[in-house]
């Protein structure tokens, strides 16, 4: 358990909670439904909406496995400490994934706050988004 970890539970922006079966899978058809929504305005070119949809299958993707751990955030950047906590530092989840993670979030934020964007952006954010959600049903086995 690192530092940050540790922090984000001090803060209260991450507890212990019980671990709830329909929580996760609200968590995963949440992340679908987003992952759908990016892919489709996709095709109408609509690259900001594909980018920020995008982050958030994976955000939904990421709440699911922090919920199959018994553990709830309330903030973002507790939510990627802990995935990288619980499941790459105990090697279920490969760095790569949660460094897509990290650009799918710097790639939104950017969308969000600069609208910058872009086509070739938002496709690799739904490949990214893609892989993080397949990943983790695999291991939710959903």
């Amino acid at each position: 358990m690192d530092y940050h970890f540790k922090r984000c539970l001090e803060k209260k922006n991450l507890a212990k909670v019980n671990i709830d079966k329909k929580l996760i899978k609200k968590e995963i058809t949440a992340s679908e439904s987003d992952l759908k929504d990016a892919q489709d305005v996709l095709t109408l070119e609509k690259y900001k909406i594909a980018t920020i949809s995008s982050y958030y299958s994976m955000f939904h993707a990421a709440r699911a496995l922090l919920y199959s751990k018994g553990y709830r955030e309330k903030s973002h950047f507790c939510l990627r400490t802990a995935i990288k906590n619980l499941f790459v530092d105990s090697n279920l989840i490969e760095l790569s994934l949660l460094d897509d993670y990290d650009t799918a979030k710097d790639l939104r934020e950017n969308a969000d706050y600069k609208s910058d964007f872009s086509k070739e952006g938002a496709e690799q954010l739904i490949a990214k988004a893609k892989k993080f959600l397949d990943k983790a049903k695999n291991l939710l086995n959903i």
